[in-house]
């Protein structure tokens, strides 16, 4: 078997195979649907928590950083009683995830600095590209190297200044985006610059290339759950391009991912809107209290405390108290003590998001 080389962009091959061109029309009709879903809830921040949480609890998982919905909605309350490792690490994947989608929506670009940003954010340190020789992709079961990726500091560089320029400049390629989004994926993986965390900012690049590139407004297409469902899938893909340079499943299994991603996602919206509405009826019917910015709070944090609501609504810690406790009282929420502190749970949210 020949020796493969990572090559710059853009591949020198038809990428658009019959079989590709076919699997387009329903993925591109499935992201349209759920743009247009996702631009009915009325606060963004709603859907990029919600659905960003169950993203960063699913990508960390692959990577085996395994979290409960419980201890990953405690994480985001920062309560000093609780200090779970493995969620403080899905928490730096949403805050890296809004890093990256703040930095990119600011200039409509998806820099090599950006993704820097998003990996210090990510891993919490400054290491940045790989500049020591010994990294080596290994399969888990016998320890054997399946894939040697570039070593040299030098050649990462220039690799990923290539990437940078391939994202960014529609002149260098004009192949449908999702062939693209599946080909940039690629790249990013096998350059893998960094000591840590290549995996889950490739998927966070994933994300945020269907935003620059118009596809989605929010970064709420997450496609970890369908590589967990398909995770031999995955890998085995990826590897048949490095040793047998067959693209076109692997651009297959991408494509197929965001089509069935994007329908899960747009039930899943669907349910959280008829819940909402539930709540707020509930809530003006029943609460002299109501507004629109509380019944966000309550959707934007399935756990939610009285930070939160003093700092959503503008109101009072005395006031924001009130509120909550006179909801947990009518079971509207569930109160729950941890340490000191007390959080409120919005139960059928919580129900709602853990069962997906």
């Amino acid at each position: 078997m020949k020796h493969w080389e990572l090559s710059e962009l853009p591949l020198n091959i038809d990428l658009e195979t019959i079989k590709v061109l076919k699997s387009l029309p329903s993925a591109h009709a499935a992201l349209a649907e759920l743009k247009g879903i996702a631009s009915t809830i009325p606060n963004q921040n709603i859907l990029i928590n919600t659905l960003g949480l169950q993203e960063a609890k699913d990508s960390s998982a692959i990577e085996n950083i395994i979290t409960t919905h419980d201890d990953l909605y405690k994480s985001e309350l920062n309560l000093n009683k609780f200090n779970s490792l493995n969620s403080k690490e899905v928490q730096n994947y949403i805050s890296a995830l809004k890093r990256g989608f703040e930095l990119s929506s600011k200039s409509g670009l998806l820099t090599h600095k950006i993704i820097l940003q998003i990996q210090e954010v990510l891993e919490d340190n400054q290491a940045g590209y790989r500049k020591l020789p010994g990294t080596a992709l290994k399969n888990a079961a016998t320890g054997e190297t399946i894939y040697t990726p570039p070593q040299d500091y030098d050649e990462i560089v220039r690799l990923m200044s290539n990437l940078e320029k391939y994202i960014n400049d529609s002149e260098m390629s004009n192949v449908d985006p999702l062939i693209k989004m599946a080909i940039i994926h690629f790249q990013f993986e096998s350059i893998h610059p960094f000591y840590d965390g290549n995996g889950r900012t490739g998927r966070i690049i994933n994300i945020l290339y269907l935003v620059i590139a118009k596809l989605q407004n929010l970064p709420i297409l997450y496609l970890s759950s369908y590589i967990i469902k398909h995770k031999s899938h995955y890998y085995k893909y990826l590897q048949k391009v490095r040793d047998e340079d067959l693209w076109e499943d692997w651009i297959l299994f991408m494509i197929k991912g965001v089509e069935e991603t994007a329908r899960e996602t747009i039930e899943l919206i669907i349910k959280i809107k008829e819940l909402m509405l539930e709540y707020k009826q509930l809530l003006r019917d029943n609460y002299k209290f109501y507004s629109q910015d509380l019944l966000n709070n309550l959707f934007k944090h399935p756990y939610t405390k009285i930070e939160f609501v003093v700092q959503d609504l503008g109101v009072s810690r005395l006031t924001a108290a009130n509120y909550l406790n006179k909801l947990a009282e009518d079971n509207v929420l569930k109160k729950e003590k941890l340490g000191t502190s007390n959080y409120y749970v919005n139960e059928k949210l919580f129900e709602l998001l853990t069962r997906r």
